[in-house]
């Protein structure tokens, strides 16, 4: 059987074809490899270079391949945070004509980190605390989705630094299912599944060696399903309010947006006596803050980062001498965001060197500076503005940030 590539994208088997598809993964040679670090999998998986693209390659029979595949699509289709497929290879054989696995290939993560990785370096219960966070909103968009995972645990998942948090991506769809609607049942398993492998993977590290001591594997497995039961009945409760109040229902959107949801459509019904008014979220969808920074600066980034850059542009627009929210003659919202972006973020991050970021991008990178400068100007009782804070960021904080940050070979 021939080799045969199918690619989401025209370009991509041309920049495949150079990859050595003859041999088996555990034989590629490192000229080809990414010395990238690498989550637990049953399968084989290597990262490596094509083009301009650091790819994860997979090792698995072809219908599994070919139906992970098209989950990933239909996942990307959706918005949820997972890999981006780009491809499945068939009918690959060795220089004596032995059949060798299919293989998918995905997009590498940048700036993401398997949680074997992250735990190198003993991480603090709080930070424990922020990953279960993530990977509980994870778990609720993929079930507001329709997506049964099959298999949620930290070793599917991939990590991103999110202004302060971290936001989680699936990796693996291989179990998954897409239906109209989960059950309770449904979500009920996953989510059982999730507090099982979880803790599992948490006594591993405990074994190792590589776990706080404070830490209860069996208590933080369980945390998730407290997470993402609270997350859940928030987004999806029915309130009840006296009628006429109808600003209680705008604060119950507001409560929404804080958590990062939009309020895509709503069901709000009277009683028939008119005394009081129920009110249903019908569709509700993560990345409020990413979609309003895209929509007014073209900014492309992590919800918790796409909050800190907005109230940046908050303040920096109460500057500006054109601005003025209620006349008509002042300059729009648009106009002074993108004035931001290049007054303010684009210089700001071009100064920090690029052979000094790391991982981080440039979202990330101005967050960071910001943090920075809020801490320096408490110290110094006075606002120390934000090019001291750069100055200082880049002599005393980012080697620092840089040393922790440096992916290691498996």
């Amino acid at each position: 059987m021939a080799l045969q590539i199918s690619a989401t994208n025209p370009e991509h088997p041309a920049l495949l074809l150079e990859l050595p598809w003859q041999l088996p993964l555990e034989q590629w040679p490192e000229e080809y490899l990414v010395p990238l670090p690498r989550g637990i999998s049953r399968h084989v998986v290597r990262y490596a270079r094509a083009g301009d693209e650091v790819i994860a390659v997979k090792e698995l029979a072809e219908r599994p391949a070919l139906r992970e595949y098209q989950l990933l699509r239909d996942l990307d289709r959706l918005a949820i945070p997972a890999v981006d497929a780009l491809a499945v290879v068939t009918g690959r054989s060795d220089a004596a004509g032995e059949a060798l696995e299919p293989v998918l290939v995905t997009r590498h993560l940048g700036g993401s980190q398997p949680y074997r990785s992250m735990f190198e370096t003993t991480l603090r219960p709080a930070t424990m605390h922020r990953l279960m966070d993530a990977l509980a909103v994870l778990l609720v968009r993929l079930h507001l989705a329709g997506f049964a995972w099959g298999d949620c645990s930290l070793s599917n998942t991939l990590f991103r630094r999110d202004a302060g948090a971290y936001a989680a991506y699936l990796v693996d769809a291989e179990t998954g299912e897409l239906h109209p609607r989960l059950s309770e049942g449904q979500r009920d398993y996953d989510l059982d599944l999730a507090r099982v492998n979880i803790s599992g993977e948490l006594l591993d590290l405990e074994a190792s060696g590589a776990l706080h001591p404070s830490v209860d594997p069996v208590e933080f497995g369980t945390e998730i399903c407290a997470r993402y039961r609270s997350l859940w009945q928030e987004l999806t409760r029915t309130s009840v309010y006296p009628a006429g109040k109808y600003h209680y229902i705008e604060r119950r959107i507001r409560r929404l947006n804080d958590l990062g949801f939009d309020v895509a459509e709503m069901q709000i019904e009277h009683a028939s006596n008119g005394d009081t008014v129920t009110f249903v979220p019908k569709v509700v969808d993560a990345g409020h803050h990413q979609r309003q920074l895209l929509r007014l600066t073209g900014l492309d980034a992590e919800e918790n980062q796409a909050r800190r850059l907005l109230n940046d542009l908050e303040s920096w627009m109460a500057t500006q001498d054109d601005y003025a929210p209620d006349d008509p003659l002042g300059a729009r919202p648009e106009v002074l965001a993108h004035r931001w972006v290049r007054e303010a973020f684009r210089p700001t991050v071009r100064a920090v060197p690029v052979e000094l970021r790391g991982a981080m991008d440039p979202a990330e990178i101005y967050h960071e500076l910001l943090e920075h400068r809020w801490y320096l100007s408490e110290r110094a009782q006075h606002d120390i503005g934000l090019d001291t804070a750069v100055e200082d960021y880049i002599v005393n904080i980012l080697p620092k940030v840089r040393a922790s940050l440096q992916p290691t070979a498996d």
